[in-house]
């Protein structure tokens, strides 16, 4: 197939800021794959109801994701990029979806699992059928191409599965969809505290959002562990020290870190001296970024027209595919 033609699809809930791992680890990529494939990028109000059912903010939240987004480079002239509620085909073929998943398979996801051991009080059938509802969002626009993380992959393992159900039921109408991304460029962030990666679930301290203001940044930065420095030639960095050096790979100029090496392996590094220049190529980097999504999201009119341009792309992809779904189903009684 040609790759014009190949078709991705991928959402972001909106209950948290962005941060510099959904840039590098997913919004890098979407920018690249905007030139290359046909795109559907969907803020996922409806999954976040899941785990956030109080709405008051989330209004505010959906225009920060779509603004941070466009700021990143995604084009909502070339891509779809539409909120999830918009298009109410999604809940109809997740209904039809239900009749094909079952309780037991449901209930042995690790995400389920794990977010019903953190919240033990709000267990709800839409957190048990998540990975239904992200099938609906998947194959309603009949995308065979997922970018996702390695934390995803038992989700769409099970879209798959029910992929293969539905097609074997009614006929052949969804391709199988598949994880997907520039595996060379995939990053993955460290947090600032070395626990992990960068995350909105970590501690805020820990990471850097795309919207913090610059001294909000060089405070992060200044806080994070060192040492007392190498004192044998050329040996290994501790992780907490690589993971430093990790950063500044993403965000400085390579001559800068390989001054930051070179000093390291000679041990004459002064690690206040390299996080100072970490914290001013971060707000280098991110402050443009900041900048613009601000920008976008006090343009009230522009968001608006945005989310019914990207609605309308996505409405009519999913028209056409719940008509070939009701007819494979013998749901068109006239």
């Amino acid at each position: 197939m040609d790759k014009q033609k190949q078709i991705v699809m991928s959402g972001i809930r909106p209950t948290g800021f962005l941060h510099l791992g959904n840039y590098f680890g997913a919004l890098r990529n979407y920018v690249r794959m905007q030139e290359e494939y046909t795109c559907f990028f969907m803020v996922a109000d409806l999954h976040s109801l899941t785990t956030h059912p109080d709405t008051r903010e989330l209004k505010e939240n959906v225009n920060r994701v779509l603004a941070e987004n466009i700021a990143c480079g995604l084009d909502p002239e070339k891509v779809a990029l539409y909120c999830q509620s918009h298009v109410p085909e999604t809940a109809e073929l997740y209904l039809y979806l239900n009749m094909l998943a079952y309780k037991g398979e449901l209930e042995k996801t690790v995400t389920f699992k794990e977010k019903a051991r953190l919240h033990p009080e709000n267990v709800n059938a839409g957190l048990l059928t998540y990975p239904v509802l992200q099938t609906a969002d998947i194959i309603l626009h009949r995308a065979a191409l997922v970018p996702v993380g390695k934390d995803q992959e038992q989700h769409l393992e099970m879209a798959r599965n029910f992929v293969q159900r539905f097609n074997h039921r009614y006929g052949n109408i969804f391709p199988e969809p598949h994880a997907f991304n520039y595996g060379s460029e995939l990053v993955k962030v460290p947090s600032l505290d070395g626990a992990g990666k960068m995350s909105k679930s970590e501690n805020n301290l820990a990471t850097l959002y795309l919207s913090d203001d610059d001294e909000g940044i060089r405070k992060k930065v200044m806080k994070v562990k060192t040492d007392a420095g190498p004192t044998t030639p050329n040996s290994v960095k501790p992780d907490y020290i690589e993971n430093i050096f990790q950063l500044m790979r993403l965000v400085s100029d390579q001559a800068v870190v390989e001054s930051y090496e070179a000093a390291f392996n000679n041990c004459t590094i002064r690690y206040g001296d390299l996080k100072k220049q970490l914290a001013e190529d971060m707000i280098r980097f991110i402050s443009p970024i900041r900048e613009k999504a601000e920008g976008i999201r006090n343009n009230a009119a522009y968001l608006r027209q945005v989310m019914e341009a990207g609605a309308e792309k996505a409405r009519a992809s999913a028209r056409a595919t719940m008509t070939k779904v009701r007819s494979a189903m013998g749901l068109n009684y006239y």
